[in-house]
């Protein structure tokens, strides 16, 4: 195998996972909700395997591809979770989140490092918190800092009060602060511009923890391999074990940028996320748009799977569910598809896994090469 590409199709869940409700997530399903929509069409994705998926009803006879239910065995239902378990990295313990806003120690460093006050200090959908604070922020050039459920602290700052560069300067030094009992899994840049009402800007970084150790991307650069992230893969992984980071501005150039990958001769690995299906549907619980969204995927989908070349395999999943029907905005604790498809894979149910490490051992077996402990290969299944 020259070339692997492992697409993340970012909150694509496809039903509860067994652990479900300690994560107050009984009964979330993000593939059922969106298959309501008359938005939605997922031909290709079907033909490999999707709907004959365990748990899933509605599959093909003779599908295509080979396809599995993956279980995330971390104890979160974040992107950096579910990123890193993908590449052998098991989070035993949940990153530290703060559902009652950031302690009063934690925001005085912040606010000394930076210079500016800090508004705001809670939970909060992104969208709403500019609504709400960005007019206050523009006339005390203090800063929003919000979070969610998730392991998260985000500054949001309009770019003309604050230039981004700025920005992601604020966020390296919160990313240093951020530590120990405060280690949360990402700082997050949202910047957002315009007039009353505001609109978020596609220059947002994420800022993460350094994973505690080797993952299957570096295995694979030590080997000499190209690992090629695209979208926001790079900060997830702190850039560590990359070799060239293509960051995008959401799906649309996420997908662009992935197809001109097939004209590029190279051999490793190239690492895709997607993130409107999370970050413009998901949590916005916009059900149609998320239907919507992987319709344009699907129709994508053909023309990629057309020009892929004799000895390349695709794989498509997901790193957590954001199931768009469900009370709340944040993320769901669900299981996740995988897809495989290439000239020289078998087609068959590769069953439930249970894990998504599952996923990067397999990888860094296709290329013979070490990985981390956790995950079991597929390559003998696959193939």
């Amino acid at each position: 195998m020259k070339r692997v590409f492992l697409i993340v199709l970012d909150s694509f869940g496809i039903g509860t996972a067994p652990d479900s409700a300690d994560f107050g997530d009984a009964g979330a399903d993000t593939l059922a909700s969106i298959r309501r929509s008359p938005r939605f069409c997922a031909e290709t994705m079907q033909k490999l395997g999707l709907f004959n998926i365990d748990g899933i009803a509605g599959g093909v006879s003779s599908p295509c591809g080979a396809y599995a239910r993956m279980t995330e065995r971390s104890r979160g239902k974040d992107t950096i979770t579910g990123h890193w378990e993908m590449c052998g990295v098991l989070s035993e313990r949940p990153m530290p989140t703060f559902p009652n806003g950031f302690p009063a120690e934690l925001l005085d460093r912040l606010s000394a490092a930076w210079g500016r006050g800090i508004l705001c200090n809670k939970p909060y959908s992104g969208t709403q918190v500019i609504a709400d604070y960005g007019r206050e922020h523009i006339e005390t050039g203090k800063l929003i800092v919000y979070t969610s459920a998730d392991s998260v602290l985000q500054i949001a700052a309009h770019e003309d009060i604050v230039p981004i560069d700025e920005l992601y300067r604020y966020c390296e030094a919160a990313r240093e602060i951020c530590t120990g009992k405060y280690g949360i899994g990402r700082v997050i840049a949202r910047p957002f511009a315009g007039e009353y009402p505001f609109a978020r800007t596609p220059r947002r970084r994420d800022f993460a923890l350094v994973p505690p150790h080797k993952t299957t991307l570096d295995f694979l650069k030590d080997a000499g391999l190209e690992v090629i992230a695209v979208g926001k893969i790079g900060d997830i992984f702190a850039e560590q074990g990359i070799t060239d980071s293509i960051h995008t501005s959401g799906n649309a150039d996420g997908m662009e940028k992935t197809m001109a990958l097939l004209d590029r001769d190279f051999h490793g690995f190239a690492f895709v996320n997607l993130v409107d299906f999370d970050m413009v549907y998901g949590h916005r619980r916009d059900i149609d748009g998320y239907a919507g969204a992987i319709a344009a995927f699907d129709k994508w989908l053909g023309g990629f799977l057309a020009n892929m070349r004799e000895d390349d395999l695709l794989l498509i999943t997901g790193d957590h569910g954001c199931d768009p029907g469900f009370s709340g905005t944040d993320h769901t604790r669900e299981y996740t598809p995988l897809l495989a498809a290439g000239a020289k894979v078998r087609p068959a149910n590769l069953g439930t896994r249970t894990s998504f490490a599952d996923i990067g051992a397999t990888v860094a077996d296709l290329f013979d090469v070490p990985h981390p402990l956790a995950g079991e290969s597929m390559k003998e299944e696959l193939l």
